[in-house]
């Protein structure tokens, strides 16, 4: 008897329906094909184990399952569901009239409990473009469909459920979540907060302008001085995510599996931290079967890169295209997969070897040889892509014993989405440009014009302090978003002279 069940791929941050068609005839054996991977071949011991620990058959007869499209590689343990039902269906176990509405998928233990599994939110929007009436699923991965409006998300614990379900013994209760109520309530409770801060308030001024500018940023500073701490607090400051950001993040997540049972919806910025030892696939993303990669992972976010320096060369090489495309494209010869990346690059980096260079209480013991060849890890083409530039020194004992109130994150955080809000209204014509650290040259000389003292203070600076060419254009940009911050509608020499202060690696001689 033949019989067809549903499941799906997810491939990149798409789904695509996979039809399982379950073959059961005379004779002895089981093949399965349409090129699963091992995870999906090694699925009919776990299949077997779980239906006769509880109570069911697995026909000891010739079981042939097809996965259609056969030219589309499946992989991972999510099929194990979708393959037992439709054997069951196969055997007359089921009754199968209605099983050909629903999408089934999960992972099978030995006595018949699901796990979770990966890309449940996308699996799940497919299911409602395709029409099916429901979707079954592992109940720890029930709260993160559900985000899905009008798709029935029923969330099982064990395959006697579903079997009772299509029995007609057992009615299954959808899965409601309030996508907005939810994202609503959750979206401005940050873990960290700027009034944590003490001291450093020209650094927060700093983080405050990357933000409201949506500029790359890298701190230069001695162990100790605040840099990991500031950076961690930069999302508390970013404008909240819109629904649809929101939505956005949270399949690129559900991908990899990196939602938590108990969560749904994501509502904040994602920070991501990697260690400098990560290689270059693991960053941007790809490998045998396609992943995202801690790019991707903060997407619509702030990537954190600590000890910039550190970091393998060719690791920071590869993240030049997606840091001026904000996508990466994966290629390989079976298969071109292209990944969302727009984030803000936070960097951080001693000034020197030793740490100490700029540190006023402690002196450097590296020499100009060691400090130039430990600077010369970052690429030039890179720098290029970072738009400010801000030193950071320890705060001294009075500071951080200091009793005056600090202004919260929340305060700031107005500042910088009045900011983005005159950048969204500047920019309503400009396809693809949303905040200032996207102007492209043509697009500054219509929005960054400066006025005759202007310009003469930004070439007596370019010419005494050496700067390069490189920081012509970004001085511009961290000019005009310091402008928005002040609602001003024209450039001042007074916004050219702090964006000045703000690229220390490009001026000659830096390094004393």
């Amino acid at each position: 008897m033949l019989k067809k069940v549903y499941g799906s791929a997810v491939f990149g941050v798409e789904a695509t329906t996979i039809t399982v068609e379950v073959n059961i005839d005379k004779g002895i054996g089981y093949h399965l094909v349409g090129l699963p991977d091992n995870a999906i071949r090694e699925s009919s011991y776990r299949i077997s184990a779980a239906l006769k620990n509880n109570n069911f058959d697995f026909p000891g007869k010739k079981i042939t399952i097809n996965m259609a499209p056969a030219d589309l590689r499946k992989e991972g343990s999510a099929y194990d569901l979708t393959l037992a039902i439709g054997i069951m269906a196969a055997s007359d176990q089921i009754k199968s009239e209605n099983i050909e509405r629903y999408l089934i998928m999960g992972e099978l233990s030995l006595d018949g409990n699901l796990q979770p599994i990966k890309g449940a939110l996308p699996i799940a929007i497919k299911a409602r473009e395709e029409g099916f009436d429901g979707f079954i699923l592992p109940i720890q991965n029930a709260k993160e469909a559900a985000i899905v409006n009008n798709l029935k998300v029923y969330g099982v614990e064990n395959i006697i459920e579903v079997v009772d379900f299509f029995n007609g013994k057992k009615e299954l209760t959808p899965f409601i979540v309030d996508t907005r109520k939810e994202f609503n309530q959750a979206i401005n409770h940050y873990e960290f907060d700027f009034s944590d801060v003490k001291g450093q308030e020209s650094i927060k001024r700093c983080m405050e302008i990357a933000a409201a500018g949506g500029h790359n940023i890298i701190l230069i500073g001695p162990p100790g001085a605040g840099k990991t701490m500031l950076a961690k607090r930069l999302p508390s400051i970013l404008p909240p995510m819109t629904l649809h950001e929101s939505l956005e993040t949270t399949k690129i997540h559900s991908v990899v599996g990196g939602l938590k049972s108990h969560s749904g919806l994501m509502c904040h910025r994602p920070f991501r931290s990697p260690h400098h030892t990560i290689s270059d696939v693991a960053l941007v993303g790809g490998g045998q079967y396609p992943q995202p990669g801690e790019i991707s992972l903060a997407h619509n976010g702030v990537l954190f890169l600590d000890e910039l320096p550190e970091f393998k060369r060719t690791v920071l090489e590869v993240m030049r295209q997606p840091l001026e495309d904000r996508e990466v494209t994966i290629s390989r010869a079976k298969f071109t997969v292209t990944y969302p990346s727009s984030f803000m690059l936070v960097a951080s980096m001693n000034p020197s070897p030793s740490g100490f260079f700029n540190d006023p209480n402690s002196p450097s013991n590296s020499s100009p040889a060691e400090m130039l060849r430990y600077l010369s890890k970052i690429s030039g083409p890179l720098l290029d892509r970072i738009d400010i530039h801000i030193e950071v020194t320890p705060v001294p004992f009075e500071k951080l014993t200091e009793e005056r109130p600090v202004e919260s994150s929340n305060e700031v955080r107005k500042r910088v989405i009045s900011a983005r809000e005159i950048q969204t209204e500047r920019f309503k014509e400009v396809e693809n440009i949303h905040y200032n650290a996207q102007m492209s040259s043509k697009i500054l000389k219509q929005y960054c014009v400066l006025n005759e003292e202007s310009k003469n203070l930004l070439k007596t600076a370019m010419e005494r302090l050496n700067l390069s060419a490189r920081a012509y254009d970004r001085i511009l940009k961290v000019s005009r978003t310091i402008a928005d911050l002040e609602n001003a509608p024209d450039i001042t020499p007074n916004h050219i002279s702090e964006a000045i202060q703000y690229r220390s690696l490009d001026r000659e001689g830096w390094l004393g």
